[in-house]
């Protein structure tokens, strides 16, 4: 579960909650002030949540099982869940021409999870959103630094 600390010591705790800490904190700079806008970043975010959430339960079926008590028709439809939003994303991938927003955020940081647990698997047939991420680190190289690794 990603947490926030914050300088004066609290912690803020899921995606969610610290992209909107963060949006109060930049006086409501992170989500478009335009309803249709705020609306399509705000999907954004929520089916990049959804697509973290199949991973996680893909990769805890793994981890927190014996062998032979993993489900594996539990991990097919973890996978085609994520599949499903990796489809959406390869093609209808969000426009980075404007500006940044709590939905790339989302879906930035859900894709870094997928490379770091997935390498190889996700990004096949899926070349725009493998571009997507690629010009999103570009655009933004101090939040690219932030991705998870190894």
């Amino acid at each position: 579960i990603p947490v926030l600390l914050t300088d004066d010591g609290r912690a803020v705790h899921d995606s969610a909650m610290i992209l909107q800490f963060i949006n109060r904190e930049k006086r409501n700079s992170i989500f478009p002030t335009n309803a249709a806008k705020r609306t399509d970043a705000e999907v954004t975010e929520a089916t990049a949540d959804g697509l973290m959430d199949a991973l996680l339960a893909h990769v805890y079926e793994r981890r927190f099982r014996p062998e032979e008590l993993v489900h594996q028709p539990w991990l097919d439809k973890q996978w085609s869940k994520a599949t499903r939003a990796l489809d959406h994303f390869n093609a209808n991938p969000p426009r980075l021409s404007g500006k940044l927003n709590g939905g790339h955020l989302a879906l930035r940081a859900a894709l870094g999870y997928a490379a770091l647990r997935f390498e190889g698997k996700w990004e096949r047939g899926r070349s725009k959103l493998v571009r997507w991420a690629a010009k999103f680190d570009e655009k933004y190289p101090e939040l690219a630094a932030l991705a998870p690794s190894n």
